[in-house]
């Protein structure tokens, strides 16, 4: 997980849970002191599980647009590790982000946090190596059965979802996204593995894949995968897997090699925002991502080409958007600037379903 980065902003969640002395202590100048209030930038629930016969913690942020639009449903990102001190705080960044930047949907994050990461997002592995390092382990099939009994049917009560159902994860928790892709991938309908540890076991899981995919109906949801300079086992197992996705010409999935741009530690949070950008792009009006700077056409400097007059008649939505990359745009940009488009930012995928 990014500690680096949660220790630079895990203050902002829920600062409400914390003694206003604990503020005060760092004040220099008390009585020049301004008055101040918390920025809240989620919840924290305590939920009862019937799988484990006990509390959990739930952190929930919800987009802007939902109280905006209350008739709309909104997909929901179910993060693992993710608790107030784990990823929540930087990923429920992102969506904050794109909130207010309008190219990609907005969404429910739904942080599920993890109590023994290495205990719970493991499949069962009778290695005799991992009896001093992980005594405990394999609980992946029940922190499953967690998410599907007691966290997605509390969140679906709660709140206005769609459809959609996002599972993200890095490292153990990647792990745990590949795994649950395999076994049981009508729980969602993406999934996001990053940086996922597949030397677990001896390559366990990816070795496996071959002869799961193979008995697929081939009705697969998405998968997005990526991975830094981690190397050795961690590569050698993503390598396997995404062979099985090739040799069984497995739809709807992508991998993004970030060997030579990020490692462990750094990933997590490029390649987030990099996967909702991948799977929840929206159509918008290309040079700016406000309906309104298009409303006086003729009025531009530089004046709007003809092909962009006519299409500015039309709604920008996904059916009169054309899908273009920045090279196009930027090769023709006269002709371009004021087109509804799709246009995806960042790192281009390096292998992908075809």
């Amino acid at each position: 997980m990014l500690k680096a980065i949660l220790i630079s902003i895990s203050s902002l969640i829920l600062l409400s849970c914390v003694d206003e002395s604990s503020f005060e202590v760092g004040e220099r100048d008390e009585e020049a002191s301004s008055e101040w209030k918390p920025i809240e930038i989620g919840k924290s629930y305590t939920v009862t599980s019937n799988v484990f016969g006990t509390t959990r913690n739930i952190s929930i942020r919800l987009p802007q647009q939902y109280f905006a639009e209350p008739e709309k449903d909104f997909p929901v990102l179910y993060l693992i590790d993710g608790g107030a001190e784990q990823d929540f705080p930087h990923i429920a960044g992102i969506l904050q982000s794109i909130d207010i930047n309008w190219t990609v949907e907005p969404m429910i994050l739904v942080g599920v946090e993890t109590v023994n990461r290495a205990a719970e997002l493991t499949p069962p592995s009778d290695n005799p190596r991992y009896n001093d390092v992980f005594p405990e382990r394999g609980g992946a099939d029940e922190f499953r059965a967690f998410l599907e009994g007691d966290v997605i049917p509390w969140v679906e009560a709660k709140y206005r979802t769609d459809k959609r159902r996002i599972l993200l994860g890095e490292s153990l928790a990647g792990l745990f996204v590949t795994e649950t892709y395999l076994n049981a991938p009508s729980l969602f309908t993406h999934f996001a593995a990053v940086s996922p540890s597949l030397w677990w076991d001896e390559l366990a899981v990816p070795l496996t894949a071959s002869e799961i995919l193979n008995e697929s109906d081939k009705k697969t949801p998405s998968l997005y995968l990526t991975m830094g300079n981690e190397g050795g086992e961690m590569q050698r197992g993503l390598d396997v897997l995404i062979k099985a996705l090739q040799d069984n010409e497995v739809p709807n999935w992508t991998y993004v090699d970030r060997r030579n741009h990020e490692d462990h530690g750094t990933i997590y949070h490029p390649a987030a925002l990099d996967m909702v950008r991948t799977n929840f792009s929206t159509p918008y009006r290309v040079g700016t991502n406000s309906e309104s700077f298009w409303m006086f056409k003729d009025g531009m400097v530089p004046p709007l080409s003809d092909k962009a007059k006519d299409n500015i008649e039309k709604p920008c939505d996904s059916l009169n958007a054309q899908v273009i990359t920045f090279e196009a745009y930027n090769e023709d940009p006269e002709t371009w600037r004021g087109m509804c488009v799709i246009m995806k930012a960042g790192q281009k995928p390096t292998l992908q379903a075809k």
